[in-house]
């Protein structure tokens, strides 16, 4: 079974969206998300000019080898824009290789180790009392665990309060928008917003909040240790991880859950902090890692330090992503959470798909490969439209991380 064409989809149904799709010598066709939110026409031309000529002819079947082929037969390794590429060739020989079988991708990882698959959902408001309503409006729709964001009094565009609500986007400019973080301003206000949900809801529904990077690591320390009462799920990229060790220093202090890595792109990224321990969720994800081949790596290396999965699920990521995502998190015996930001009507259109949601659980269902494709004909009546995600600057000018 030869690979006969490759081809790059670029479509924009409310945010953009880069989808590969390889066709085989016998008709049968895989799906792959390459989507970099703000530098997608990076990944297209790599894997335009790059990728596809290396796959015409290959043998569909040899999923290992063209991940290697990719990686090391490029020199220069790792990387966002390398990494998305290799992910969404993985991915689509996964879905080939579970069509050609008749069988859904769980059952040729290894078979399911859970029926449903429990996600969070994203609330936020514009202050405490919104919050806690839109917090009460998910549970109200069956979530088991929801990830909490407020706005912070003087600060005029804090991180993960959006526009919308259940179709949260950052991205909205051609050029990065500007926005003001204060940190302790910030500081100050995140126990506030947990004491009111939890003197609401009880202990009932899980808690999840982001920090987004935007801590050094004893300003983290300091909000893990403020929101120990309120026994959260988890404290999500609390610092930069470029340094590893810096997790130390805010696991000294504080046992509120640590979640990072859905900005990671190898196991390398992730290896100190896992078998030291540093952490508690592991948040690579499917087409940020090199896809499942190489998320699997991760999963398992993480399993022998109890540290468990709980896999990036924004809507820069397509539904392709999240239908590959969704059949790995039915295999990974490490399972912890999945991240489920809902797409706009017009996404789910552009990608009809064969997951569904119900009483807090994605269920992947049974179609054969990642069941998830993409109508091209629909795709092409949105173009391209350049956006970028905000930018942050201290109140003194500073640039910091958004």
């Amino acid at each position: 079974m030869r690979i006969a064409d490759v081809r790059v989809i670029t479509t924009c149904p409310g945010r953009n969206f880069v989808t590969l799709k390889i066709v085989t010598d016998e008709g049968v066709y895989g799906i792959g998300d390459a989507t970099l939110n703000g530098r997608e026409k990076a990944v297209a031309a790599y894997l335009e000019e790059h990728v596809a000529p290396l796959l015409i002819g290959r043998d569909a079947r040899k999923i290992e080898d063209a991940w290697q082929l990719l990686y090391r037969g490029a020199y220069w390794r790792r990387g966002p824009v390398t990494m998305r590429a290799i992910a969404a060739v993985d991915v689509a020989l996964w879905d080939i290789k579970a069509k050609a079988a008749g069988m859904p991708l769980y059952d040729l990882l290894g078979g399911k180790s859970r029926e449903g698959v429990m996600v969070y959902g994203h609330a936020n408001g514009a202050d405490i009392e919104e919050t806690c309503d839109e917090v009460e409006r998910y549970v109200g729709l069956g979530y088991k665990a929801v990830r909490a964001q407020s706005g912070v009094p003087g600060l005029d565009k804090p991180y993960g309060v959006g526009r919308g609500r259940m179709f949260y986007e950052p991205a909205d400019a051609a050029l990065p928008t500007e926005t003001v973080w204060s940190t302790s301003k910030y500081l100050d206000h995140t126990p506030k917003l947990f004491e009111a949900l939890r003197d609401r809801l009880g202990f009932g529904v899980e808690l999840l909040h982001d920090a987004h990077h935007r801590l050094t690591p004893l300003e983290a320390a300091r909000l893990g240790k403020s929101l120990e009462p309120y026994r959260l799920f988890w404290l999500e990229d609390v610092t930069p991880a470029e340094n590893q060790e810096a997790f130390r220093l805010v696991r000294q202090h504080t046992v509120t859950p640590l979640a990072v890595g859905e900005i990671f792109n190898t196991i390398w990224d992730c290896k100190d902090l896992i078998q030291e321990q540093l952490i508690d969720f592991i948040r690579t994800t499917v087409v940020g890692a090199g896809g499942i081949s190489h998320l699997r790596r991760i999963a398992d290396f993480a399993a022998v330090w109890q540290v468990r999965t709980g896999c990036h699920g924004a809507t820069d990521l397509s539904p392709v992503t999240m239908g590959a995502a969704l059949h790995f998190d039915s295999w990974v015996p490490n399972f912890g959470i999945q991240e489920y930001m809902r797409h706009t009507p017009e996404t789910d259109a552009v990608f009809p798909h064969a997951y569904r949601f119900e009483a807090g659980l994605l269920f992947p269902g049974d179609t054969p490969g990642h069941g998830v494709d993409i109508d091209e004909a629909l795709a092409a009546k949105y173009p391209y439209d350049p956006k970028q995600l905000p930018i942050a600057r201290l109140e003194d000018g500073t640039m910091w991380n958004w």
